[in-house]
């Protein structure tokens, strides 16, 4: 099974082990393209995982204990799937010989593993677990998104295992449809391009940002990207605001809405007298591509209606460092004058950082990561995730 891994590109394991994967566990040290980080909490496991795989663009390997385990780590799975980050869990379960006897530790694994995950199958004997792995890796890969294999402890113990080697996904071929968008864009009425998925870095920014100066649009961003590439020298895209009356004012008046790797807005919560939708009255929402091939469908269309347009990039600037109390402004006013280069961040200040945008804009280009799923307890896992797939860039954790 972790010869498989590495030879398909996973090169780390986040683990938080038990009885039922000592074998895994184990066969770590016989396999050194696998590095293996312990973790002491199963949330850490999932959280660095997906930091790791947000940064590096390969999947990491997440080892859990039984369906308890996988329950632990669920929040930050829970973001990993909003976030749209390519990840392996392995998560161990009783001997399948064992399960009837309804030990202590027996629970619905397939039930709960499916809430996060878009793939999830049970290893049934040694000769499966290669095959599955390179099934599990694959669709990590194309879909970008959470596969879970379960891996019974005899199956993992027992002989008969032999690696699959490596199989490289092929993307399926994308159609899409853009006359509509193409009207929206040369109508002249206020329109905006909302970018999402892996269009929120340098190539499918500057291909959005050429089409917003070519015709006039504006360019914002899903309010928590996974991954925003922003600073001096990339071009900005704002991004929408979390509270509900504030994304209603940068959104009005807007006729034409084009998402390109992004859902359509809508408010966090739902409250009594309020529009849960924030797409103005009368708008029409044209989708150019989901949040997988984005920013090639971008660059495809900005290369065919805007070929000589320079996309217009932030200015190198930052705020005087300040003096005197600290508070929500002299903090982030802090951040964006000593921000270092190439930084990452990794933003859990939540409400506490709502005046960072501004404060940063013109710091030295970095990488944004955001609470794409909204559940705490992200930052400080995601962080180490980040760290280790980037070891020589700063990281920044805000909590």
């Amino acid at each position: 099974l972790i010869t498989t891994m590495g030879d398909n590109g996973v090169r780390i394991c986040f683990a938080n082990p038990g009885t039922s994967e000592m074998h895994f566990v184990a066969a770590l040290d016989s396999v050194p393209e696998m590095r293996g980080v312990l973790t002491l909490f199963e949330g850490v496991a999932t959280g660095a995982a997906d930091g790791y795989a947000r940064m590096s663009g390969d999947p990491a390997a997440v080892l859990l204990h039984l369906g308890p385990g996988l329950g632990n780590g669920l929040a930050n799975l829970h973001n990993a799937r909003r976030a749209r980050v390519p990840m392996m869990v392995v998560v161990g379960d009783h001997a399948i010989y064992h399960k009837k006897f309804d030990a202590p530790l027996e629970s619905d694994i397939d039930s709960v593993a499916e809430t996060v995950s878009g793939w999830v199958r049970r290893s049934t004997g040694p000769a499966d677990v290669a095959d599955d792995a390179v099934a599990a890796i694959a669709f990590a890969r194309s879909e970008q998104r959470i596969a879970t294999l379960i891996l019974p402890a005899d199956v993992s113990w027992s002989d008969g295992a032999q690696p699959a080697g490596s199989v490289v996904p092929q993307p399926s071929p994308v159609s899409i449809e853009t006359e509509d968008i193409e009207a929206a864009l040369a109508s002249g009425a206020p329109t905006v391009i909302l970018v999402g998925g892996d269009a929120t870095r340098a190539p499918g920014l500057d291909a959005a940002a050429r089409l917003a100066h070519r015709y006039g649009a504006q360019l914002f961003c899903e309010t928590f990207p996974a991954r925003l590439e922003r600073g001096a020298g990339v071009p900005a895209a704002e991004r929408i605001a979390y509270f509900g009356e504030a994304a209603v004012a940068q959104l009005d008046r807007t006729r034409h809405l084009i998402l390109a790797g992004a859902v359509s807005p809508v408010t966090f919560f739902g409250y009594p007298g309020k529009p849960s939708d924030l797409v103005p009255e009368g708008a029409t929402v044209h989708t150019l591509a989901g949040p997988v091939g984005a920013a090639a469908a971008l660059e495809e269309l900005a290369g065919r209606l805007a070929p000589d347009t320079v996309a217009p990039t932030a200015p190198p600037s930052r705020p005087l460092l300040p003096s005197g109390p600290l508070n929500v402004q002299t903090s982030a006013d802090v951040i964006g004058a000593l921000l270092p280069e190439r930084a990452i961040v990794v933003d859990e200040s939540n409400t506490s950082g709502f005046l960072l945008p501004q404060s940063t804009a013109g710091a030295p280009a970095h990488d944004w990561l955001t609470l794409t799923g909204g559940a705490i307890g992200y930052g400080l896992p995601v962080a180490i995730g980040a760290a280790l797939a980037e070891p020589d860039r700063p990281v920044l954790c805000l909590e």
